[in-house]
Formats: structure tokens, sequence, C-alpha cells
């Protein structure tokens, strides 16, 4: 807990803040920060805690028609057939064990792979700045941010440089709040609150150094994380496996209802009745999907992960395989990221080493946001400064596309700007020749244009720099960025990948268009696009971006592939109007600037070195910045969708025709065509090669191209199949009960064994859409399979197992029998596929 001083941090000075928390300028040392972790624990929420395996197993239990169908055994139990009701509740209980481990082994293998994307934070102990990982922090931290920050908890702003916050997560405030040290009224609200920063929120622009005052739960995020069940919203894949669950609790509502009904009006046993008529429901549901998703799920997870794909959110990965419309910025993704700097030219196109020394110096003394622009002049220049003061700077932003810092040098102050050309040369009135101030006239205008546009198309990144003298001040602001001289370019080069060419006809061998959104201007791009060999279908830039209504901007974005000069909420415009047009959107981010097309894209990826706000918007975290890494995420979400798609698929389509086909049995059978206990064998011992579908193996023309649900599809499938399977039940019950005029036990026997065996061939033939016999199931599948035909052949001849399941064995002509309409099933339901496939 913390104290009513820590509380009200905001009423504090620096001072007192730092005294109240027993900390200093210098930070805690690793012994304080060690004993205070022990006392407020790990600086995390975690709206939705793991469930320890106690409960997960019980979590087994859960289903509405397994409590029903316990409640009964234990009536059967009580009414005397406590033999049935004890081995009822064994194959319950044996399913259940089934699904649990599979799903336990699942989430380990889940969190183990969270684990390896932590954010990190700069901080100072022992009074030495490092970097650790932001759930050690605790209060009396001090913590330096910049742009791109994701602030890590609770804090009050002991020093700030032109700090902008964007906390619309706490207050719904969509401009950031501009931040700053001071003392405030204990009665501020948070809105008010301009001295203090909280977690979850992000750095938009400048840099400052924060007391940690509040960590985990006891952050202004972690209380609202208390009372709220925050998640994330339902992915096109979780929506329509709900309303499919929907579907099938209809389906199994009038199912039990109208056989218990009947039933009992024919004057059966009313808890035979029960059990039989709970036992189809449980026959026609696919219980063991939630354990089919959670596998598939992470066995694609950690696939990805030995790809270099880091799932982040488990449930995008279905996602992944749908995306049909790939957006990326080109730097280093298309081009190396790697930024080679090419020196400087004047406003005539030559060499200068005075706008080096300029744009050296704004790099140098500029500390609003690391960038590896910056990082990459210092590295590979050495220009002499002893002589400069920094007086002053103006950060960053995204918007005005610049930086700037206010230097004294000989007792003259200067105001060197450096960013974006079209931003900087915007703001300038005049160049500088032979050391005189001449207008910049449109003629002067056009010779500086031609340089830009020469070297723009040789793929040259250039960068503006402008300089001016000031008067000094106290305080300076962007409106001095203004009346400059231009001085001239800074040229950067980037090369492009050498495998990009393989990865762009990749994604669009995948059926996955990819798009381009960058904010360098249109020249370099194109010239990229070009020699990385993208066809230009249009160009939009983004000042035309912005005469563009909605409904226009819908007309125009499926003819283009290559936007220009677009600020981030033009990114996001564009990824929600691709969306519209019914696209899955995926979006590759690593900066602060990516963050809002981050959260509009259905698929969000960013990579390891991305700011932490970037990476904690992103549902995928690249271990490296490649888009050939896609190739495997894209097959992973494909295969996962398949998969799990298989699995509703034949078991929906045979357990709804088996168990259509009971209940209509009993109907006009004088006694039940199955056993409950029968059928929940039935069940179980056809889970164990089901559960198997998540290791399978899928064709390579279902990875050619993103698949979405379509619970339509699923309907006709299930009836369609269902349908074929009741015919052939149908036939199996006048064979048995009419042509060899079986007894109960015989009957039940025969169809207990082709139940079983009709689900297993549907199995092997219906999880792919070519024949069967062209496509090669998964070793565990196609071993479970044969082990559970192997077993239901011995079951009648296994003492006490036969007693107790009340089946023996069949005589071989009824056998023959049994296996000639399976061969004719299996030929039926094949054709059939085909033409379905077809047609559909």
């Amino acid at each position: 807990m913390v104290n009513d001083k820590q509380e009200k941090i905001w009423t504090l000075s620096p001072q007192d803040a730092l005294k109240s928390l027993d900390s200093s300028f210098e930070g805690l040392t690793s012994l304080q920060a060690k004993s205070l972790l022990e006392v407020f624990g790990p600086n995390s929420i975690k709206s939705k805690k793991r469930r320890s395996a106690f409960f997960l197993f019980l979590s087994q239990f859960k289903n509405s028609i397994i409590i029903i169908l316990l409640i009964a055994t234990v009536v059967s139990g009580i009414t005397g057939e406590w033999v049935d009701a004890s081995i009822i509740l064994l194959i319950v209980f044996g399913s259940a064990v089934l699904s649990f481990l599979q799903e336990y082994s699942a989430g380990n293998a889940i969190e183990k792979l969270r684990d390896q994307v932590r954010s990190k934070t700069s901080v100072l102990r022992d009074g030495v700045l490092i970097e650790v990982d932001s759930s050690v922090l605790v209060p009396g931290d001090l913590v330096v941010l910049s742009t791109g920050s994701l602030v890590p908890a609770d804090g009050l702003i002991l020093s700030s440089d032109h700090l902008f916050v964007n906390q619309s997560i706490l207050t719904g405030e969509v401009l950031p709040c501009e931040k700053q040290s001071c003392v405030l009224d204990a009665s501020s609200s948070i809105e008010s609150r301009i001295n203090c920063v909280y977690m979850g929120t992000n750095v938009q622009n400048g840099s400052a150094k924060v007391l940690i005052s509040g960590t985990g739960h006891n952050t202004e995020y972690g209380k609202i994380a208390e009372h709220l069940n925050l998640r994330p919203p339902e992915t096109e894949f979780e929506m329509s496996i709900r309303r499919f669950g929907y579907l099938l609790s209809k389906v199994m509502l009038i199912l039990t209802l109208s056989v218990f009904a009947i039933n009992v009006y024919f004057k059966r046993p009313a808890i035979d009745s029960l059990l039989f008529s709970v036992a189809l429901a449980v026959g026609i549901t696919p219980q063991l999907l939630p354990a089919i998703i959670s596998i598939t799920l992470s066995m694609g997870s950690r696939k990805m992960a030995h790809g270099g794909v880091i799932v982040r959110r488990l449930n995008s990965i279905e996602n992944f395989g749908s995306m049909d419309v790939f957006c990326t910025d080109k730097t280093g993704t298309l081009t190396d990221g790697e930024i080679r700097f090419d020196g400087a030219l004047d406003c005539d196109g030559n060499e200068s080493f005075d706008v080096l020394k300029l744009g050296y110096i704004v790099a140098k003394y500029q500390e609003g946001m690391a960038n590896s622009i910056d990082q990459t002049i210092l590295a590979t220049q050495d220009v002499e400064t002893s002589g400069v003061e920094k007086i002053f700077e103006i950060p960053f932003d995204f918007i005005r596309a610049r930086m700037s810092v206010v230097v004294k040098e000989n007792e003259d102050f200067h105001l060197i700007t450096k960013g974006a050309f079209n931003k900087i040369i915007s703001i300038c009135s005049h160049i500088e020749v032979n050391g005189d101030l001449v207008f910049l006239d449109d003629q002067i205008l056009e010779k500086i244009n031609s340089v830009f546009e020469s070297k723009s198309n040789e793929g040259i990144r250039l960068l503006g720099v402008a300089q001016k003298k000031l008067f000094q001040k106290e305080n300076y602001s962007v409106e001095d960025e203004s009346k400059m001289v231009f001085k001239g370019f800074l040229l950067l080069f980037d090369h492009p990948k050498e495998d990009i060419l393989e990865t762009i006809g990749m994604l669009k061998n995948k059926g996955v268009s990819l798009k381009i959104l960058t904010g360098d201007n249109q020249l370099i791009a194109v010239h990229t696009a070009k020699a990385v060999g993208i066809e230009i279908l249009g160009v939009m830039s983004g000042s035309e971006l912005m005469t563009l209504s909605d409904n226009a901007l819908l007309n125009k974005i499926e003819k283009t592939n290559l936007f220009v000069e677009v600020d981030p909420n033009q990114k996001e415009r564009i990824i929600m109007a691709y969306k519209k047009r019914g696209h899955v959107v995926g979006y590759m981010g690593d900066g602060i600037n990516d963050v809002p097309a981050l959260h509009a894209a259905d698929v969000s990826i960013s990579v390891d070195n991305a700011v932490d706000v970037a990476k904690e918007s992103a549902d995928f975290v690249l271990m490296e910045k490649s888009l050939s890494v896609l190739n495997y995420g894209i097959d992973m979400g494909r295969t996962t969708f398949s998969n799990t798609l298989k699995y509703i698929l034949v078991t929906t389509s045979a357990n709804f025709g088996n168990m259509f086909s009971m209940a209509g049995a009993s109907l006009f059978l004088p006694f039940f065509p199955l056993l409950s206990k029968q059928i929940l064998m039935i069940n179980f011992l056809t889970d164990f090669p089901a559960i198997n579908i998540a290791r399978d193996t899928v064709d390579a023309e279902v990875l050619e191209k993103p698949r979405r649900w379509d619970i339509d599809f699923i309907k006709r499938f299930m009836i369609i199949f269902g349908l074929i399977s009741s015919i052939f039940d149908y036939l199996i019950f006048y064979v048995l009960f009419v042509l060899f005029k079986t007894n109960p036990e015989i009957f039940r026997s025969a169809w207990f064994t082709f139940s079983i065996l009709t689900e297993l061939v549907v199995l092997l033939i219906m999880r792919t859409r070519k024949p069967f016999f062209k496509s090669k199931p998964a070793p565990a599948l196609l071993y479970a399979s044969l082990a559970v035909a192997i077993i239901t052949f011995l079951l009648p001849y296994i003492s006490p197992i036969n007693t107790f399941l009340s089946i023996e064995p069949v005589s071989l002509s009824i056998m023959l029998s049994l296996f000639i309409l399976l061969a004719f099933y299996a030929l039926l339901t094949e054709i059939v596929k085909y033409y379905f496939y077809k047609r559909n």
C-alpha cells in the first residue's frame, strides 16, 4: 500500500516527493529496489489471471450439457443402475482429462512465448542509467522517458523538455497533453495533473525524468483494471465461433427435449430416456473445440516463434491467415533500414562542411527523440563543437516533421532546424550567398527543387537544414521557426533488401496485396518501389488525401498501392478505408507515428527493436524487420485456421448425421439403438484422433489464398454430409433389424462398431479437399485413427469392459455387410466432396 503523500504526489515539489519516497536525484540503490519489489510486487497488471491447473480441470465440466449428464448419472446410480452410472462418469472424466492435458500444455507454451517480448525502461539505479524490465520498477525509481516511450507506471515529473503525452486511455482526450514540473492543488483531477504521468499512456513528444510513485495495481490504470474486464475487441474468428456455438446450442436443446419427450411418451424409463437424449446432445457437440482451438493456436505460436514471429495476442493468428491487404512503410521492409549518411550539399548541390556541421549539431544536442538518422550522422562524422553550447530544444513532432535546437556560439544565439525538406523550405524566406542573405524567390526556389528532385530520383533521401540568428530569451517555441535561412541538404541512402523481389512475389502468390504507406516524398518512394520491382498501380499523396471525402477515398483506394507524404492519422484513415471495402488488413510499424495504424489494423505487426508503445499495440512482434518472415506467419495463420475449421466440419457433419439417425431410430425401434454409455464411449474414443487434427498437415492449395469464416458454408457442409451419413445409418438399421433380425445387444454392438469406423473414415476423407489418398495426414492423426480402429474391434472381446459397455462379438457375416456399406459410404462421400468443393 502507498501512503497519503504518495497518493497525492502532484501536491509535492520534486525535493519533497523524493524525500517522501526515500529516493534521491541519483535514483534508488539496487538493494533498495530489491527490497521494495518484495513489498509492492511486480509492476504489472493482468486483467485476466491465468487459471490454476485445478480450476482449468474443473472448467472442462462447465458445459451445461455435461452438468445435466452428471446429474442424470447420479440419479441413475441412486435408483440402482450404479454400474452404468459409474461407466458414464468414468468416460466423462476421461474426456475431461484428455482435454485438460492438451489445454494445460498449450497454456504453458503460450506463457513462455509471451515472456520473450517484454517492455524495457531506462532507470537510474546506483546513479547509473540502465535498462530494466518494466515489471521490476518500484516506487522511488527515477526513469527517463523520451518520444515513443510507453509510460511504465504512475509518476511525478521532476524535469521535462517539451513533453507531450497521449493519455486518451485514461481520459478519452485524443489530443496529447503538455506536461511539466510544477506543484498542484490536492483537488486536481487526473486531466489537470500536468505534473504527473500515468501507466499505459505514451510519450508523443519530448523527454522527461520521472519519479515513480505507483506501480502495478496501485496505478490509476490498475484501479480501473480491477473494476473492469479489460479485454481487446473480438476478432472475426472469435465472433464467428461464438455465433456457431449459439447455433449448436439451439440444435442441442431442441434435440434433447424432443427425444426425451417422445421416449417418455412411448413409456420408456424416464432416467434412461434422459440419459439417452443428453448423450445424443453430447454426441452432436464438438466439445473438444475449445481444446482444439487452444492447441492449434499454441502450436501455431510456437512454430511462428521458431520462424522469428512472437505472438502477443493469440486469437489474432487466424486473422493473420485471413489477411489479404498488407500495409507497411518502405524503410526496413523494402529497404535494409540501415541508413547510410552520404554527406551534405549546399543550395547549389555542392558539398558543404557548414551544412554538415549544422546537421551534426542538431543530431548531437537534440534529446527529445532517439532516432537512427541522428545516430548514423554521429557515428560516421566527427565535427568539432567545443565552442557550441545548447540553450534550448524544440523537439520533433510528426506534424511539423522537423526538430530544432537553440545554441550559443561566440556570444551569438542561433536556431538550427533539421527535418523533411518540404517542411523546412516552407519556413524559410532567404538563402545565404557569400555571407549575404538573398530573398528566396521563385527562381532560386526552382533551382533548390531541381537539386532535391535530381537526388531523390537517384533514390537518395534528403533532409533540409535551416538556420537563423535569435535574441536571447527565456523560452523559445515553434513560432520561432519562421523566416529562416535555408542552408542546404543532408543526404541519406537506404539500400533495397536483396531478397525483397522474392518476398513481394511470395505475398502476391499468397493473395496478399502489398500497400506502401510512407512519409517520404513521392520521388524517392516511386524510385524505391520501382527498384524493388513493385508494379505501381496508383500513387496518392497526403495532400491529395486531405481533399478526398471518405466515399471518394473508398472509390480510389483499390486502384492505389503507393501512399506518399502521409502522416500518422492519414495512415489510420487509409487502413480503415480498406477495412470498409471488406479486406482483412495488416499493418507493420515500429515507431510512435505507427500507433494509430497499428490500433486500426486487423493484424498489427511490430519488430523487437520498435518503440515500446508500438510493441504494446502489436499482435505480433517480428524478431527481425523483414517481409520474408511474414511468409511463415501467413502460413501458420492459415494452417491454424484450416485445422480449426477442419475439426468443426468433420465432427459436426459426422456427429449430426449419427445423432440425428439415432434420434429417429429410437422412434420406431422397440429399444434404444445405443445406450447412453455406448454413445459416450464412441465420443470418447473418437476424441483421440480428433484432437490430433490440431497437428495435421495442410494441403499446399489451402495456403495459397486467404480464407474467411463462413457460417453459411458450414451449415451447407453439415446438412449435406450429415444427410449422407444418415442415409447409410438407416441402411445399417435396415440390414441389422430387418435382414439379420438381430437382438438389441447385437444391434447395439454392430452399430457401436460401425459408428466409430464411419467417424474415422469421415475424418480421413474430409480433412482434405483432395481425394484422401492424395493427401498425407500427420503421423499423429493417422496412428491415433488406426489405434482407435484396432481398439474398436478388440473391445467386444475384452472382459470386463465388454460387460460394462454391454457389447459383444458380432458375427462375420454382419461385419462383412458393415464393411461393404462402409466402402460405399466412403466412395459416395468422396464423390459428393468433389462436387461440393467444386461448386463452393
